[in-house]
């Protein structure tokens, strides 16, 4: 699997500042086999009620409140990438996860500030339950209330802002990108610019996406601006 010039470009130097993640596109700007368009065949809209997982309490997302096209759903989705591929539309604010038969699971997601996006291709190296957060040593320059957890790492909990879930990506050389796809407590984020590169989703919709992942090379994950 090859990086692309443009993370090389854009990607891999924004995450020379990360040591992990805090907390309709054009068609100029989509992969040729990537759709243009998407047509829900079932949505998931009560999938956000309070979970107990792992010991943790969940609490119940107010899901009226955020936009439907951001709440889980079945679309009909082509694309010439096999199942299992995640991509990942930065604009649109859409993670698709690839089913067979033309099909996908959509979730909204967050995804990084100006100046921190990235776009490239990696693969999910491992992913993790209830993940450790280090936040980097450039993070707590600009915010010296996180920095005691550079070293020590904040545990998890429902204020890590990694959430439930964290999956790692790396490139083919089989480098971590210090890229991730993860939970977050601040469910408002989703359709938002509001993380520090990383893709971010909602504790609920992470916990079922990281059920369907299975790490290693052939886990494709391609990122599009």
């Amino acid at each position: 699997m090859r990086i692309r010039t443009s993370m090389l470009a854009s990607g891999l130097l924004a995450s020379l500042a990360l040591a992990g993640c805090s907390t309709t596109s054009d068609t100029k700007d989509k992969p040729k086999d990537v759709a243009v368009r998407t047509q829900t065949t079932e949505i998931f809209s009560d999938a956000y009620g309070p979970v107990t997982d792992a010991g943790y309490s969940l609490p119940a997302i107010p899901i009226s409140r955020l936009d439907k096209k951001f709440h889980r759903q079945i679309v009909e989705f082509q694309t010439n990438e096999q199942p299992g591929t995640i991509i990942v539309n930065t604009r649109e604010r859409f993670l698709y996860y690839i089913l067979p038969n033309g099909k996908a699971v959509r979730y909204g997601i967050g995804v990084g500030k100006q100046g921190f996006a990235w776009s490239g291709e990696a693969y999910v190296a491992w992913k993790q339950e209830w993940p450790t957060w280090h936040p980097p040593k450039e993070m707590a320059v600009r915010k010296p209330d996180v920095a005691r957890y550079v070293e020590d790492g904040m545990g998890p909990g429902l204020s890590n802002p990694l959430g439930a879930r964290a999956m790692y990506l790396f490139n083919e050389k089989g480098q971590d990108t210090l890229f991730r796809l993860h939970g977050t407590p601040e469910w408002a984020s989703i359709g938002t610019a509001a993380s520090s590169g990383c893709i971010r989703l909602m504790n609920q919709d992470v916990i079922d996406l990281y059920s369907r992942v299975r790490p290693g090379r052939q886990t494709k994950v391609v990122v599009i601006q």
